[in-house]
């Protein structure tokens, strides 16, 4: 069956007002009945601003990076694209086409 991948990359200290930027989108998702989503926290990454980011000394972090992914039919993906890109303002969002078997 063909689905759309929808995967977001942000830093872990990116934030919507009091609460990490991740886990309001991930709200936001389930809002739109997102058939599930999955928050990654990466090791180490760089952004259009060639700072990097990773986990220092003893899991300290100086801001590292996070992804969202969430995979369902186009028809529910598509409907809440405006909503993240209101949102997400330094992150990346991408969509491809997968196969679920």
């Amino acid at each position: 069956m063909k689905m759309l991948q929808l995967t977001i990359y942000l830093n872990e200290a990116d934030r919507m007002g009091d609460i990490p930027l991740h886990e309001d989108i991930v709200r936001r998702l389930l809002r739109f009945e997102i058939a599930g989503a999955t928050v990654t926290s990466g090791v180490m990454g760089y952004g259009r601003h060639a700072k990097v980011h990773r986990r220092r000394l003893f899991g300290v972090s100086d801001d590292k990076p996070v992804i969202i992914s969430a995979v369902d039919e186009e028809a529910r993906i598509r409907p809440i694209l405006p909503e993240l890109k209101s949102v997400v303002l330094e992150g990346l969002i991408t969509l491809h086409e997968v196969e679920v078997v």
